[in-house]
C-alpha cells in the first residue's frame, strides 16, 4: 500500500520527530543504544564530542566511544555498559583524538527497561559532556590551595619562632638586646612577605575577574623610574649588587595607568634583584614612536628556553634549585602580563641560562 500524501502523519512518526528535535536541541551529547549496544539515535553534540563526521546509526558503541583513563588505559565499554543496572555517571574518563589531543569526559549511562511488569533491558541512553574546562579549573583550584598552603606555612612558622625567641629574650634578667632585635627583624620580614602575598592574591583576584579599573593619567617616567630605583637601592646593596639607571634625556610623558605601570616595573625589579646573586641590575628607559620602552637587565641565573615558555603561567616556578632557594608564589609574572595586556602594551624577554635576563616593556600612550 502506498502512503496517501494527504493522509495525516502517523503518531509514531510525529513522536520520533519530536524526540529527534528535543535531543538535537541539547548541549550534551546523547547516544541511544539497543540491547545489542548498537546506536539507534544520536544528536549533533555527540558527533562534536566524539569528533565524528557522518552517520553513526547502527554502529556498535564500542567502535564509536573509546574512553581512556588519565593514564591512557583503554576502558572496556562493552563490560562497562553491561555492568550498569541503575543510572551511573563518572567524570574520570578522557577522549583522545587523532591529533593526540585530549578532552575530559563526563559520561552518564542509564539503562532503558522493558516496562512495568516486564523483565530485561531494551537498551541504554548515554549522555556525554566535554568537561575539559571544568577539570582545568578544578586542577587550578587544587594547585592554588596547595601552593598557598605551602607559602603560608613557612613564613607563619618562622614568624612564630622568631616572636617566641623575642619574648624569651625580653623576659631574661639581663635582656640581650641584639638577640631581641634579630628575632623581631626576622619576624617583621616574614610579616612583610605575608603582606606582599596578600597583595598579589588581591591583584590576581581582580585581574582574573577583569575588575581592574584603568585610570589614565600623564606619567612623568623620569621621576617615576628614579623613585622606583631609589626604593630598591638598599635591597640591591644588601646583596652587593650594582643598581644602575639610564634615562634618555628625551624621555617624555606617558599617557597610561600609573598604578599598573608602577606595579609592572616593581615586579620586574623585584625579580631581577631576587634572582641575581652577583653583578648588576640595569634599568634603561627611552622614548618610542608610540610611547615609552623600559628594560630591566640583570646578570642573574637566567631562564632556560623551556621555562621561558611557562614563566607567565599562573603559579609556575622553575625547578632550578636556585629559583627554589627564593620564596615566591609564581604569581608575579602572571599578574604582570595581565596588567601589560590591560595597558595594551607588549613585553619581550631575552634570557640565557647562567647569563642573566632582560625584560623589556613597550608601554604605549593610551587615550
Amino acid at each position: 500500500m502506498q502512503n496517501d500524501p494527504n493522509a495525516a502523519a502517523h503518531p509514531s512518526v510525529i513522536d520520533h520527530e519530536r524526540l529527534s528535535s528535543l535531543i538535537n536541541s541539547m548541549a550534551d551529547g546523547v547516544l541511544a543504544i539497543d540491547e545489542d549496544l548498537k546506536i539507534v539515535l544520536y544528536n549533533g553534540s555527540a558527533l562534536n564530542i566524539l569528533d565524528v563526521n557522518g552517520s553513526i546509526a547502527g554502529k556498535p558503541i564500542v567502535q564509536v566511544l573509546q574512553p581512556i583513563t588519565k593514564d591512557g588505559e583503554h576502558i572496556d565499554v562493552w563490560s562497562l555498559i553491561h555492568s550498569v543496572t541503575t543510572p551511573t555517571a563518572t567524570r574520570d574518563y578522557f577522549l583522545e583524538y587523532d591529533d593526540h589531543s585530549r578532552s575530559a569526559l563526563y559520561l552518564s549511562i542509564a539503562p532503558v527497561h522493558a516496562g512495568y511488569g516486564k523483565q530485561g533491558v531494551q537498551g541504554y541512553v548515554l549522555l556525554l559532556r566535554d568537561i575539559t574546562h571544568e577539570k582545568s579549573l578544578e586542577e587550578e583550584r587544587d594547585e592554588f590551595i596547595s601552593v598557598i598552603s605551602h607559602e603560608l606555612r613557612t613564613p607563619v612558622t618562622i614568624a612564630e619562632g622568631s616572636m617566641s625567641n623575642a619574648i624569651f629574650a625580653a623576659e631574661q634578667p639581663k635582656m640581650d638586646r641584639k638577640t631581641l632585635m634579630e628575632a623581631l627583624k626576622a619576624a617583621h620580614e616574614q610579616v612583610l612577605f605575608l603582606a606582599n602575598l596578600i597583595n598579589d592574591l588581591s591583584m590576581l583576584s581582580r585581574a582574573d575577574q577583569e575588575n581592574l579599573v584603568l585610570d589614565i593619567t600623564s606619567i612623568n617616567m623620569h621621576s617615576l623610574l628614579e623613585r622606583l630605583v631609589d626604593g630598591f637601592r638598599r635591597q640591591a646593596s644588601e646583596k652587593g649588587l650594582e643598581l644602575e639607571l639610564e634615562l634618555d634625556p628625551k624621555l617624555e610623558l606617558l599617557q597610561s595607568g600609573k598604578l599598573y605601570v608602577e606595579e609592572i616595573l616593581q615586579n620586574l625589579l623585584t625579580n631581577a634583584i631576587k634572582y641575581t646573586q652577583k653583578g648588576s641590575v640595569h634599568v634603561k628607559a627611552w622614548p618610542t614612536e608610540k610611547g615609552v620602552s623600559v628594560s630591566v637587565r640583570d646578570s642573574g641565573i637566567g631562564i632556560s628556553k623551556v621555562d621561558q615558555e611557562k614563566i607567565f603561567q599562573k603559579f609556575f616556578r622553575s625547578e632550578d634549585y636556585r629559583t627554589r632557594e627564593s620564596s615566591g608564589t609564581g604569581l608575579g609574572l602572571y599578574v604582570t602580563m595581565k596588567l601589560i595586556h590591560l595597558l595594551q602594551s607588549d613585553l619581550e624577554v631575552s634570557s640565557e641560562l647562567n647569563h642573566g635576563s632582560t625584560f623589556t616593556v613597550h608601554f604605549v600612550n593610551m587615550e
